[in-house]
């Protein structure tokens, strides 16, 4: 690898929007992130809709007209 061209990275604390924190490496300052493994899914069993713009909101207005 070439010197002195690389970023450098350092351990900081990630930040969930639940609230749970954990380390990691990143040349960034500080990470915020919208899901996390505690609060995923995936990994609690239990579903929860994301919805980032009204989509889910304009997919069921949209289609409540067509249910039969």
């Amino acid at each position: 690898m070439k010197e002195k061209i690389h970023p450098q990275s350092k351990e900081i604390k990630a930040v969930c929007a639940c609230g749970a924190s954990f380390p990691t490496i990143s040349t960034q300052e500080s990470i915020h992130v919208d899901m996390c493994s505690q609060c995923h899914p995936f990994f609690t069993g239990k579903q929860k809709l994301v919805d980032a713009e009204g989509r889910v909101e304009k997919f069921k207005k949209k289609y409540a007209k067509h249910k039969k």
